[in-house]
């Protein structure tokens, strides 16, 4: 199998799976062969064992990053500092796709970003949904209140005004506080409480003074 083959099995797909190459009477140890290849060459990017997308000059669909953090691994949802940015709550471009999962806690840096997976209990692991990224792309991504509980949860020292107030939370009229406070009451956990109260004072402070801490 050649690249040119590759390309029209896999060119509109964002990302790829080996199997993917694998329908029909094909040699699997000569497919994994050329994909060798063509990673060295640069043609191919691999993502993770199994998983490739086209190198940016011969794609036809450019992959979304969180597309990307969902399939690199499967049981994670983005959250924290990236489902944040992406709703709007944090100013700040985040350059690395901050996910939470069930699995062993991994960083991956690779041509199309870098990728942080924290791990988080098997309970705690709900508040996600499924979001269209572009046309034909989606991924789950936290809530924007289980992003910030993610958030809390995973960042020592986070149930404090200073650390709340260094992240610059802004738009917080449109986070649904009984919602930040049922998933923060249903946690069990004490810290989690603490943030959310200090952040249900940031949502309904007028005057905007906890900026200046």
């Amino acid at each position: 199998m050649d690249f040119n083959s590759i390309q029209e099995i896999a060119g509109r797909e964002p990302v790829f799976e080996t199997g993917l190459l694998l329908a029909g009477r094909v040699d699997p140890a000569n497919v994994r062969r050329q994909l060798s290849r063509l990673v060295a060459s640069g043609r191919l990017i691999q993502l993770r064992r199994g998983l490739y997308a086209l190198a940016p000059p011969f794609q036809k669909v450019r992959p979304h990053p969180f597309l990307i953090a969902n399939r690199m691994v499967r049981a994670s949802y983005v959250s924290r500092q990236s489902a944040l940015e992406y709703y709007g709550l944090i100013p700040e471009h985040v350059p690395v796709v901050t996910s939470a999962t069930t699995s062993r806690p991994w960083r991956r840096e690779t041509p199309l970003g870098t990728f942080e997976y924290r791990h988080i209990k098997p309970d705690f692991f709900h508040g996600y949904r499924t979001v269209e990224l572009t046309e034909g792309q989606a991924a789950l991504v936290a809530t924007p209140e289980k992003a910030l509980l993610d958030l809390l949860y995973l960042q020592p020292a986070s149930d404090s005004l200073e650390y709340l107030a260094e992240l610059r939370l802004e738009s917080l009229e449109g986070l649904d506080l009984n919602e930040l406070r049922r998933l923060a009451e249903s946690s069990g956990n004490a810290k989690l409480r603490r943030g959310t109260g200090l952040i249900e004072e940031m949502a309904r402070d007028e005057t905007g003074e906890y900026e200046s801490l």
